[in-house]
């Protein structure tokens, strides 16, 4: 009785301890009710990078639409819950309309280039998409949103979601998952287009980012650049894209969102430009009531 006693006591304290792990602005983010998963292992190792947050809105009885949440942090840094800061009212929002979210870690540039990072944030996608009903997900709804260098990364999940390239999935086996919706706040579209906003022998943080990502300086290999560039898998079968970039960003330059748009406008697919006005890289302007609702209409006509 005693040892059923002292274990039941070990599993309530390593409950506690995964839940304090969500920072204290997230829970007060956090409609009433909602039920949250803290740092689920999505693949088989104990990597913390292989590790995710699930917000199930407080509603019993049904399956809900999927929200994969990607932080920024020029693939080398960051926080799973960062942006959400910024962005209280719009999780709040989004768990209200009855939306789930996910939020996902993934592996840095420090240990692993490129591939690695669209690998676990696809892998992460995959798990979701095969545990569904153990967390009451619908599997045939799912979008992405992703911040700066996770911009980039929920793009990238979105338009090679139907191109099947097998250096994008563990194991080189791609997932069941569909993306129905994409949300890019901010992130690099094109590599190869970011060379023209570098110098020749810059070795500056901008620089620095995208030759670690890709582990060669994009202008030496753009090859490389190219490979791991949304705009190079745009075609007509991508999902509706919603864009956000501010007109101060000096981090990310803005013409490349507008380049994403104009790929996906091309090849016939929806797509917005929002153009934030005042806004740098990130910031609290990203968390306005328009952009917010901008955010709900979207997802709610494309999760419907």
């Amino acid at each position: 009785m005693k040892k059923a006693i002292l274990v039941l006591g070990l599993f309530i304290l390593c409950g506690n301890a995964l839940r304090a792990q969500i920072p204290l602005f997230v829970k007060k983010a956090l409609p009433e009710g909602t039920v949250v998963h803290s740092n689920i292992a999505y693949a088989a190792d104990t990597l913390k990078q292989h590790t995710l947050d699930l917000y199930i809105p407080p509603y019993a009885g049904k399956d809900f639409p999927l929200l994969v949440w990607i932080h920024g942090g020029g693939w080398r840094g960051g926080q799973r819950s960062g942006e959400m800061k910024n962005m209280k009212s719009v999780l709040k929002a989004i768990l209200e309309k009855g939306i789930a979210v996910a939020s996902i870690d993934y592996r840095y540039t420090m240990t692993d280039i490129f591939p690695a990072q669209i690998q676990d944030c696809n892998q992460a996608a995959g798990f979701l998409y095969e545990n569904s009903g153990k967390y009451h997900v619908d599997k045939d709804k799912f979008a992405v949103i992703g911040f700066s260098a996770g911009g980039h990364l929920a793009s990238l999940m979105a338009t090679s979601n139907n191109n099947n390239i097998e250096a994008f999935y563990y194991n080189r086996k791609k997932p069941l998952f569909n993306i129905k919706a994409a949300i890019d706040f901010y992130g690099p579209s094109d590599f190869v287009a970011r060379i023209g906003s570098m110098k020749l022998d810059d070795d500056g943080d901008q620089m620095s980012t995208s030759t670690a990502l890709l582990g060669a300086k994009p202008v030496d290999r753009p090859d490389l650049a190219k490979f791991a560039s949304p705009t190079t898998y745009v075609d007509k079968a991508d999902p509706p894209f919603l864009i956000f970039h501010g007109d101060q960003d000096h981090t990310v330059p803005i013409m490349l969102s507008k380049l994403l748009d104009s790929y996906l406008k091309l090849a016939h697919v929806e797509s917005e430009f929002v153009i934030v006005q005042g806004a740098s890289h990130g910031g609290e302007l990203f968390g306005s009531e328009d952009i917010k609702n901008k955010i709900l209409s979207f997802l709610n006509t494309h999760l419907k």
